[in-house]
């Protein structure tokens, strides 16, 4: 999946900060909870706007991004 199909910037919304499409919930909340501890499906009760495939692929395309960066060249 695209990025794009994920998560989009718009100035419109919450000043361009990168949001998961067709909400207005911040990417970088997906990571806060996780990082504080919290499941996936605790991210998922509290911003039932996100859904699981757009959780997940998110999370698919921040493990390709970091595996991609670890690689040599």
């Amino acid at each position: 999946m695209k990025l794009a199909a994920v998560i989009h910037s718009d100035p419109e919304i919450l000043g361009g900060t990168p949001v998961f499409v067709g909400t207005r919930v911040p990417a970088q909340t997906l990571f806060d909870y996780l990082e504080g501890g919290d499941s996936l499906d605790e991210f998922l009760d509290q911003f039932p706007t996100v859904s699981r495939a757009q959780a997940i692929a998110a999370l698919e395309l921040a493990k390709e991004s970091v595996l991609t960066g670890a690689r040599p060249s």
